[in-house]
């Protein structure tokens, strides 16, 4: 994949008419929840992670007060549209369709996307040796539109509603690797 992947910061709503300035005593802000260790919820339900540190701290900044609002991905959009939430602080790669949608800040980090697999799996990596295999992909993100796009018609594509539920199938065999951002993956592959 040539493009670079652009890992997410704030988006704002950008309103027809223009941003004009506000107030702001409160902040709601959209985040996953499902990303550690990015954006998770802790045992005790409390959210926790990089991204929901640095959402309290912009928050904290500017005065404000923070409401953390945890929304599926494949939502995470529509509910900002929707004005659910103000922004969102979430890992997600800018492509051109979304920046119709929504507008982008700078980015605070960038992870490559890679294909991972269980140890010994696949022996050499290519488009041959995946051809016929199940990979497992996040729905609704860049990674399932490049793993479409460039290995639709070679792969079966088992789409998840979280890329923890796609390590969960990667590690009992149902698919043989997984395509994703490459900074974590809790089974060790």
């Amino acid at each position: 994949m040539k493009k670079i992947l652009v890992l997410f910061v704030v988006i704002m709503l950008v309103a027809a008419v223009g941003v004009q300035a506000k107030e702001w005593k409160k902040v709601r802000i959209g985040v996953e929840g499902a990303y550690p260790p990015f954006s998770y919820v802790k045992p005790n339900g409390e959210l926790a992670g990089f991204d929901i540190d640095i959402a309290r701290a912009l928050v904290k900044a500017m005065g404000a007060e923070i409401q953390l609002v945890a929304q599926d991905w494949d939502g995470i959009i529509p509910a900002l549209l929707a004005k659910k939430y103000d922004a969102i602080i979430a890992s997600m790669s800018i492509t051109e369709e979304r920046k119709k949608k929504v507008a982008f800040s700078n980015k605070y980090y960038n992870t490559p996307a890679k294909f991972i697999q269980k140890k010994g799996a696949i022996k050499t990596f290519s488009k041959e040796a995946i051809k016929g295999k199940k990979v497992g992909v996040q729905r609704a993100t860049i990674h399932d539109k490049y793993l479409t796009d460039n290995y639709g018609n070679d792969v079966t594509i088992k789409r998840y509603g979280t890329q923890d539920e796609a390590y969960l199938d990667l590690t009992a065999g149902r698919v043989t690797c997984c395509w994703r951002t490459a900074s974590r993956c809790p089974m060790g592959f």
